[in-house]
């Protein structure tokens, strides 16, 4: 008779969405499930071990177990990351800022880990995209992340069409993000795409000291000045009626 293997649990760890301190946003949990994970999956190792460091200063991080996930990873590589879950090891999944699996590659693990019979355990922290849409006085009922507008000229202005009449034909909040660097150029594009009426939501730093999220009509952005630059934003677009 073969011994019944029992498989590990992997855990969806949040971290905080910037340099503040983690008690501010995150529960008592991400401590208590830290304390007893050695094994990790991580976008970048540095930084996730200096947030466990900062969530869990008596961790000894030699003995953290880390594998990292990025878009460098070849897919061969993930059967190695969850095998510890496979020899009954518990393993943390971290995103490199707020939930793992939401607009975050660590969305292939937690799909193996189904594939698997691995049980996944989501754990509370701040999401970027929920926390903008909450502060937005947009549609929370019916919304869609678009993730990354596409890089060429035409078809970003054809992307922001489209987004602009799926939010009037279905009512519907349409969020889509830049690389920080990039969001003043994607602003001035919004103001000269968008039809004047379109209401736009700018979120950005969310959760930290330097916060601002502000909802206005495009033609009443036009009027105001101020700058994204290398700031993590949110961009939420709502047609009027």
């Amino acid at each position: 008779m073969k011994p019944i293997t029992f498989l590990g649990k992997l855990y969806l760890i949040p971290t905080t969405l910037g340099e503040m301190n983690p008690e501010d946003v995150l529960p008592q949990t991400i401590k208590r499930t830290i304390d007893f994970v050695d094994h990790y999956i991580v976008e970048n190792e540095k930084t996730a071990r200096r947030f466990i460091k900062s969530i869990h200063p008596e961790k000894k991080q030699p003995e953290l177990k880390i594998s990292v996930l990025n878009k460098h990873t070849e897919s061969h590589e993930f059967q190695e990351f969850i095998q510890p879950l496979l020899n009954g090891q518990n393993v943390g999944l971290m995103s490199e800022a707020g939930c793992p699996g939401v607009a975050d590659p660590g969305a292939v693990i937690v799909k193996l880990a189904h594939e698997k019979g691995i049980q996944v355990v989501p754990l509370v922290g701040p999401s970027s995209i929920l926390l903008a849409l909450m502060a937005s006085g947009m549609n929370g009922q019916s919304f869609a992340f678009n993730g990354y507008l596409p890089i060429d000229k035409g078809e970003k202005k054809s992307a922001l069409k489209n987004f602009e009449k799926l939010s009037f034909d279905k009512n519907q909040s349409q969020l889509f993000i830049e690389t920080p660097y990039r969001n003043n150029k994607l602003l001035e594009d919004l103001l000269n795409i968008l039809q004047p009426n379109t209401n736009l939501c700018i979120a950005c730093d969310i959760t930290l000291p330097t916060e601002y999220i502000k909802t206005l009509a495009v033609k009443d952005w036009k009027k105001q000045k101020v700058d994204l630059h290398n700031r993590p934003c949110i961009f939420i677009i709502h047609k009027n009626y």
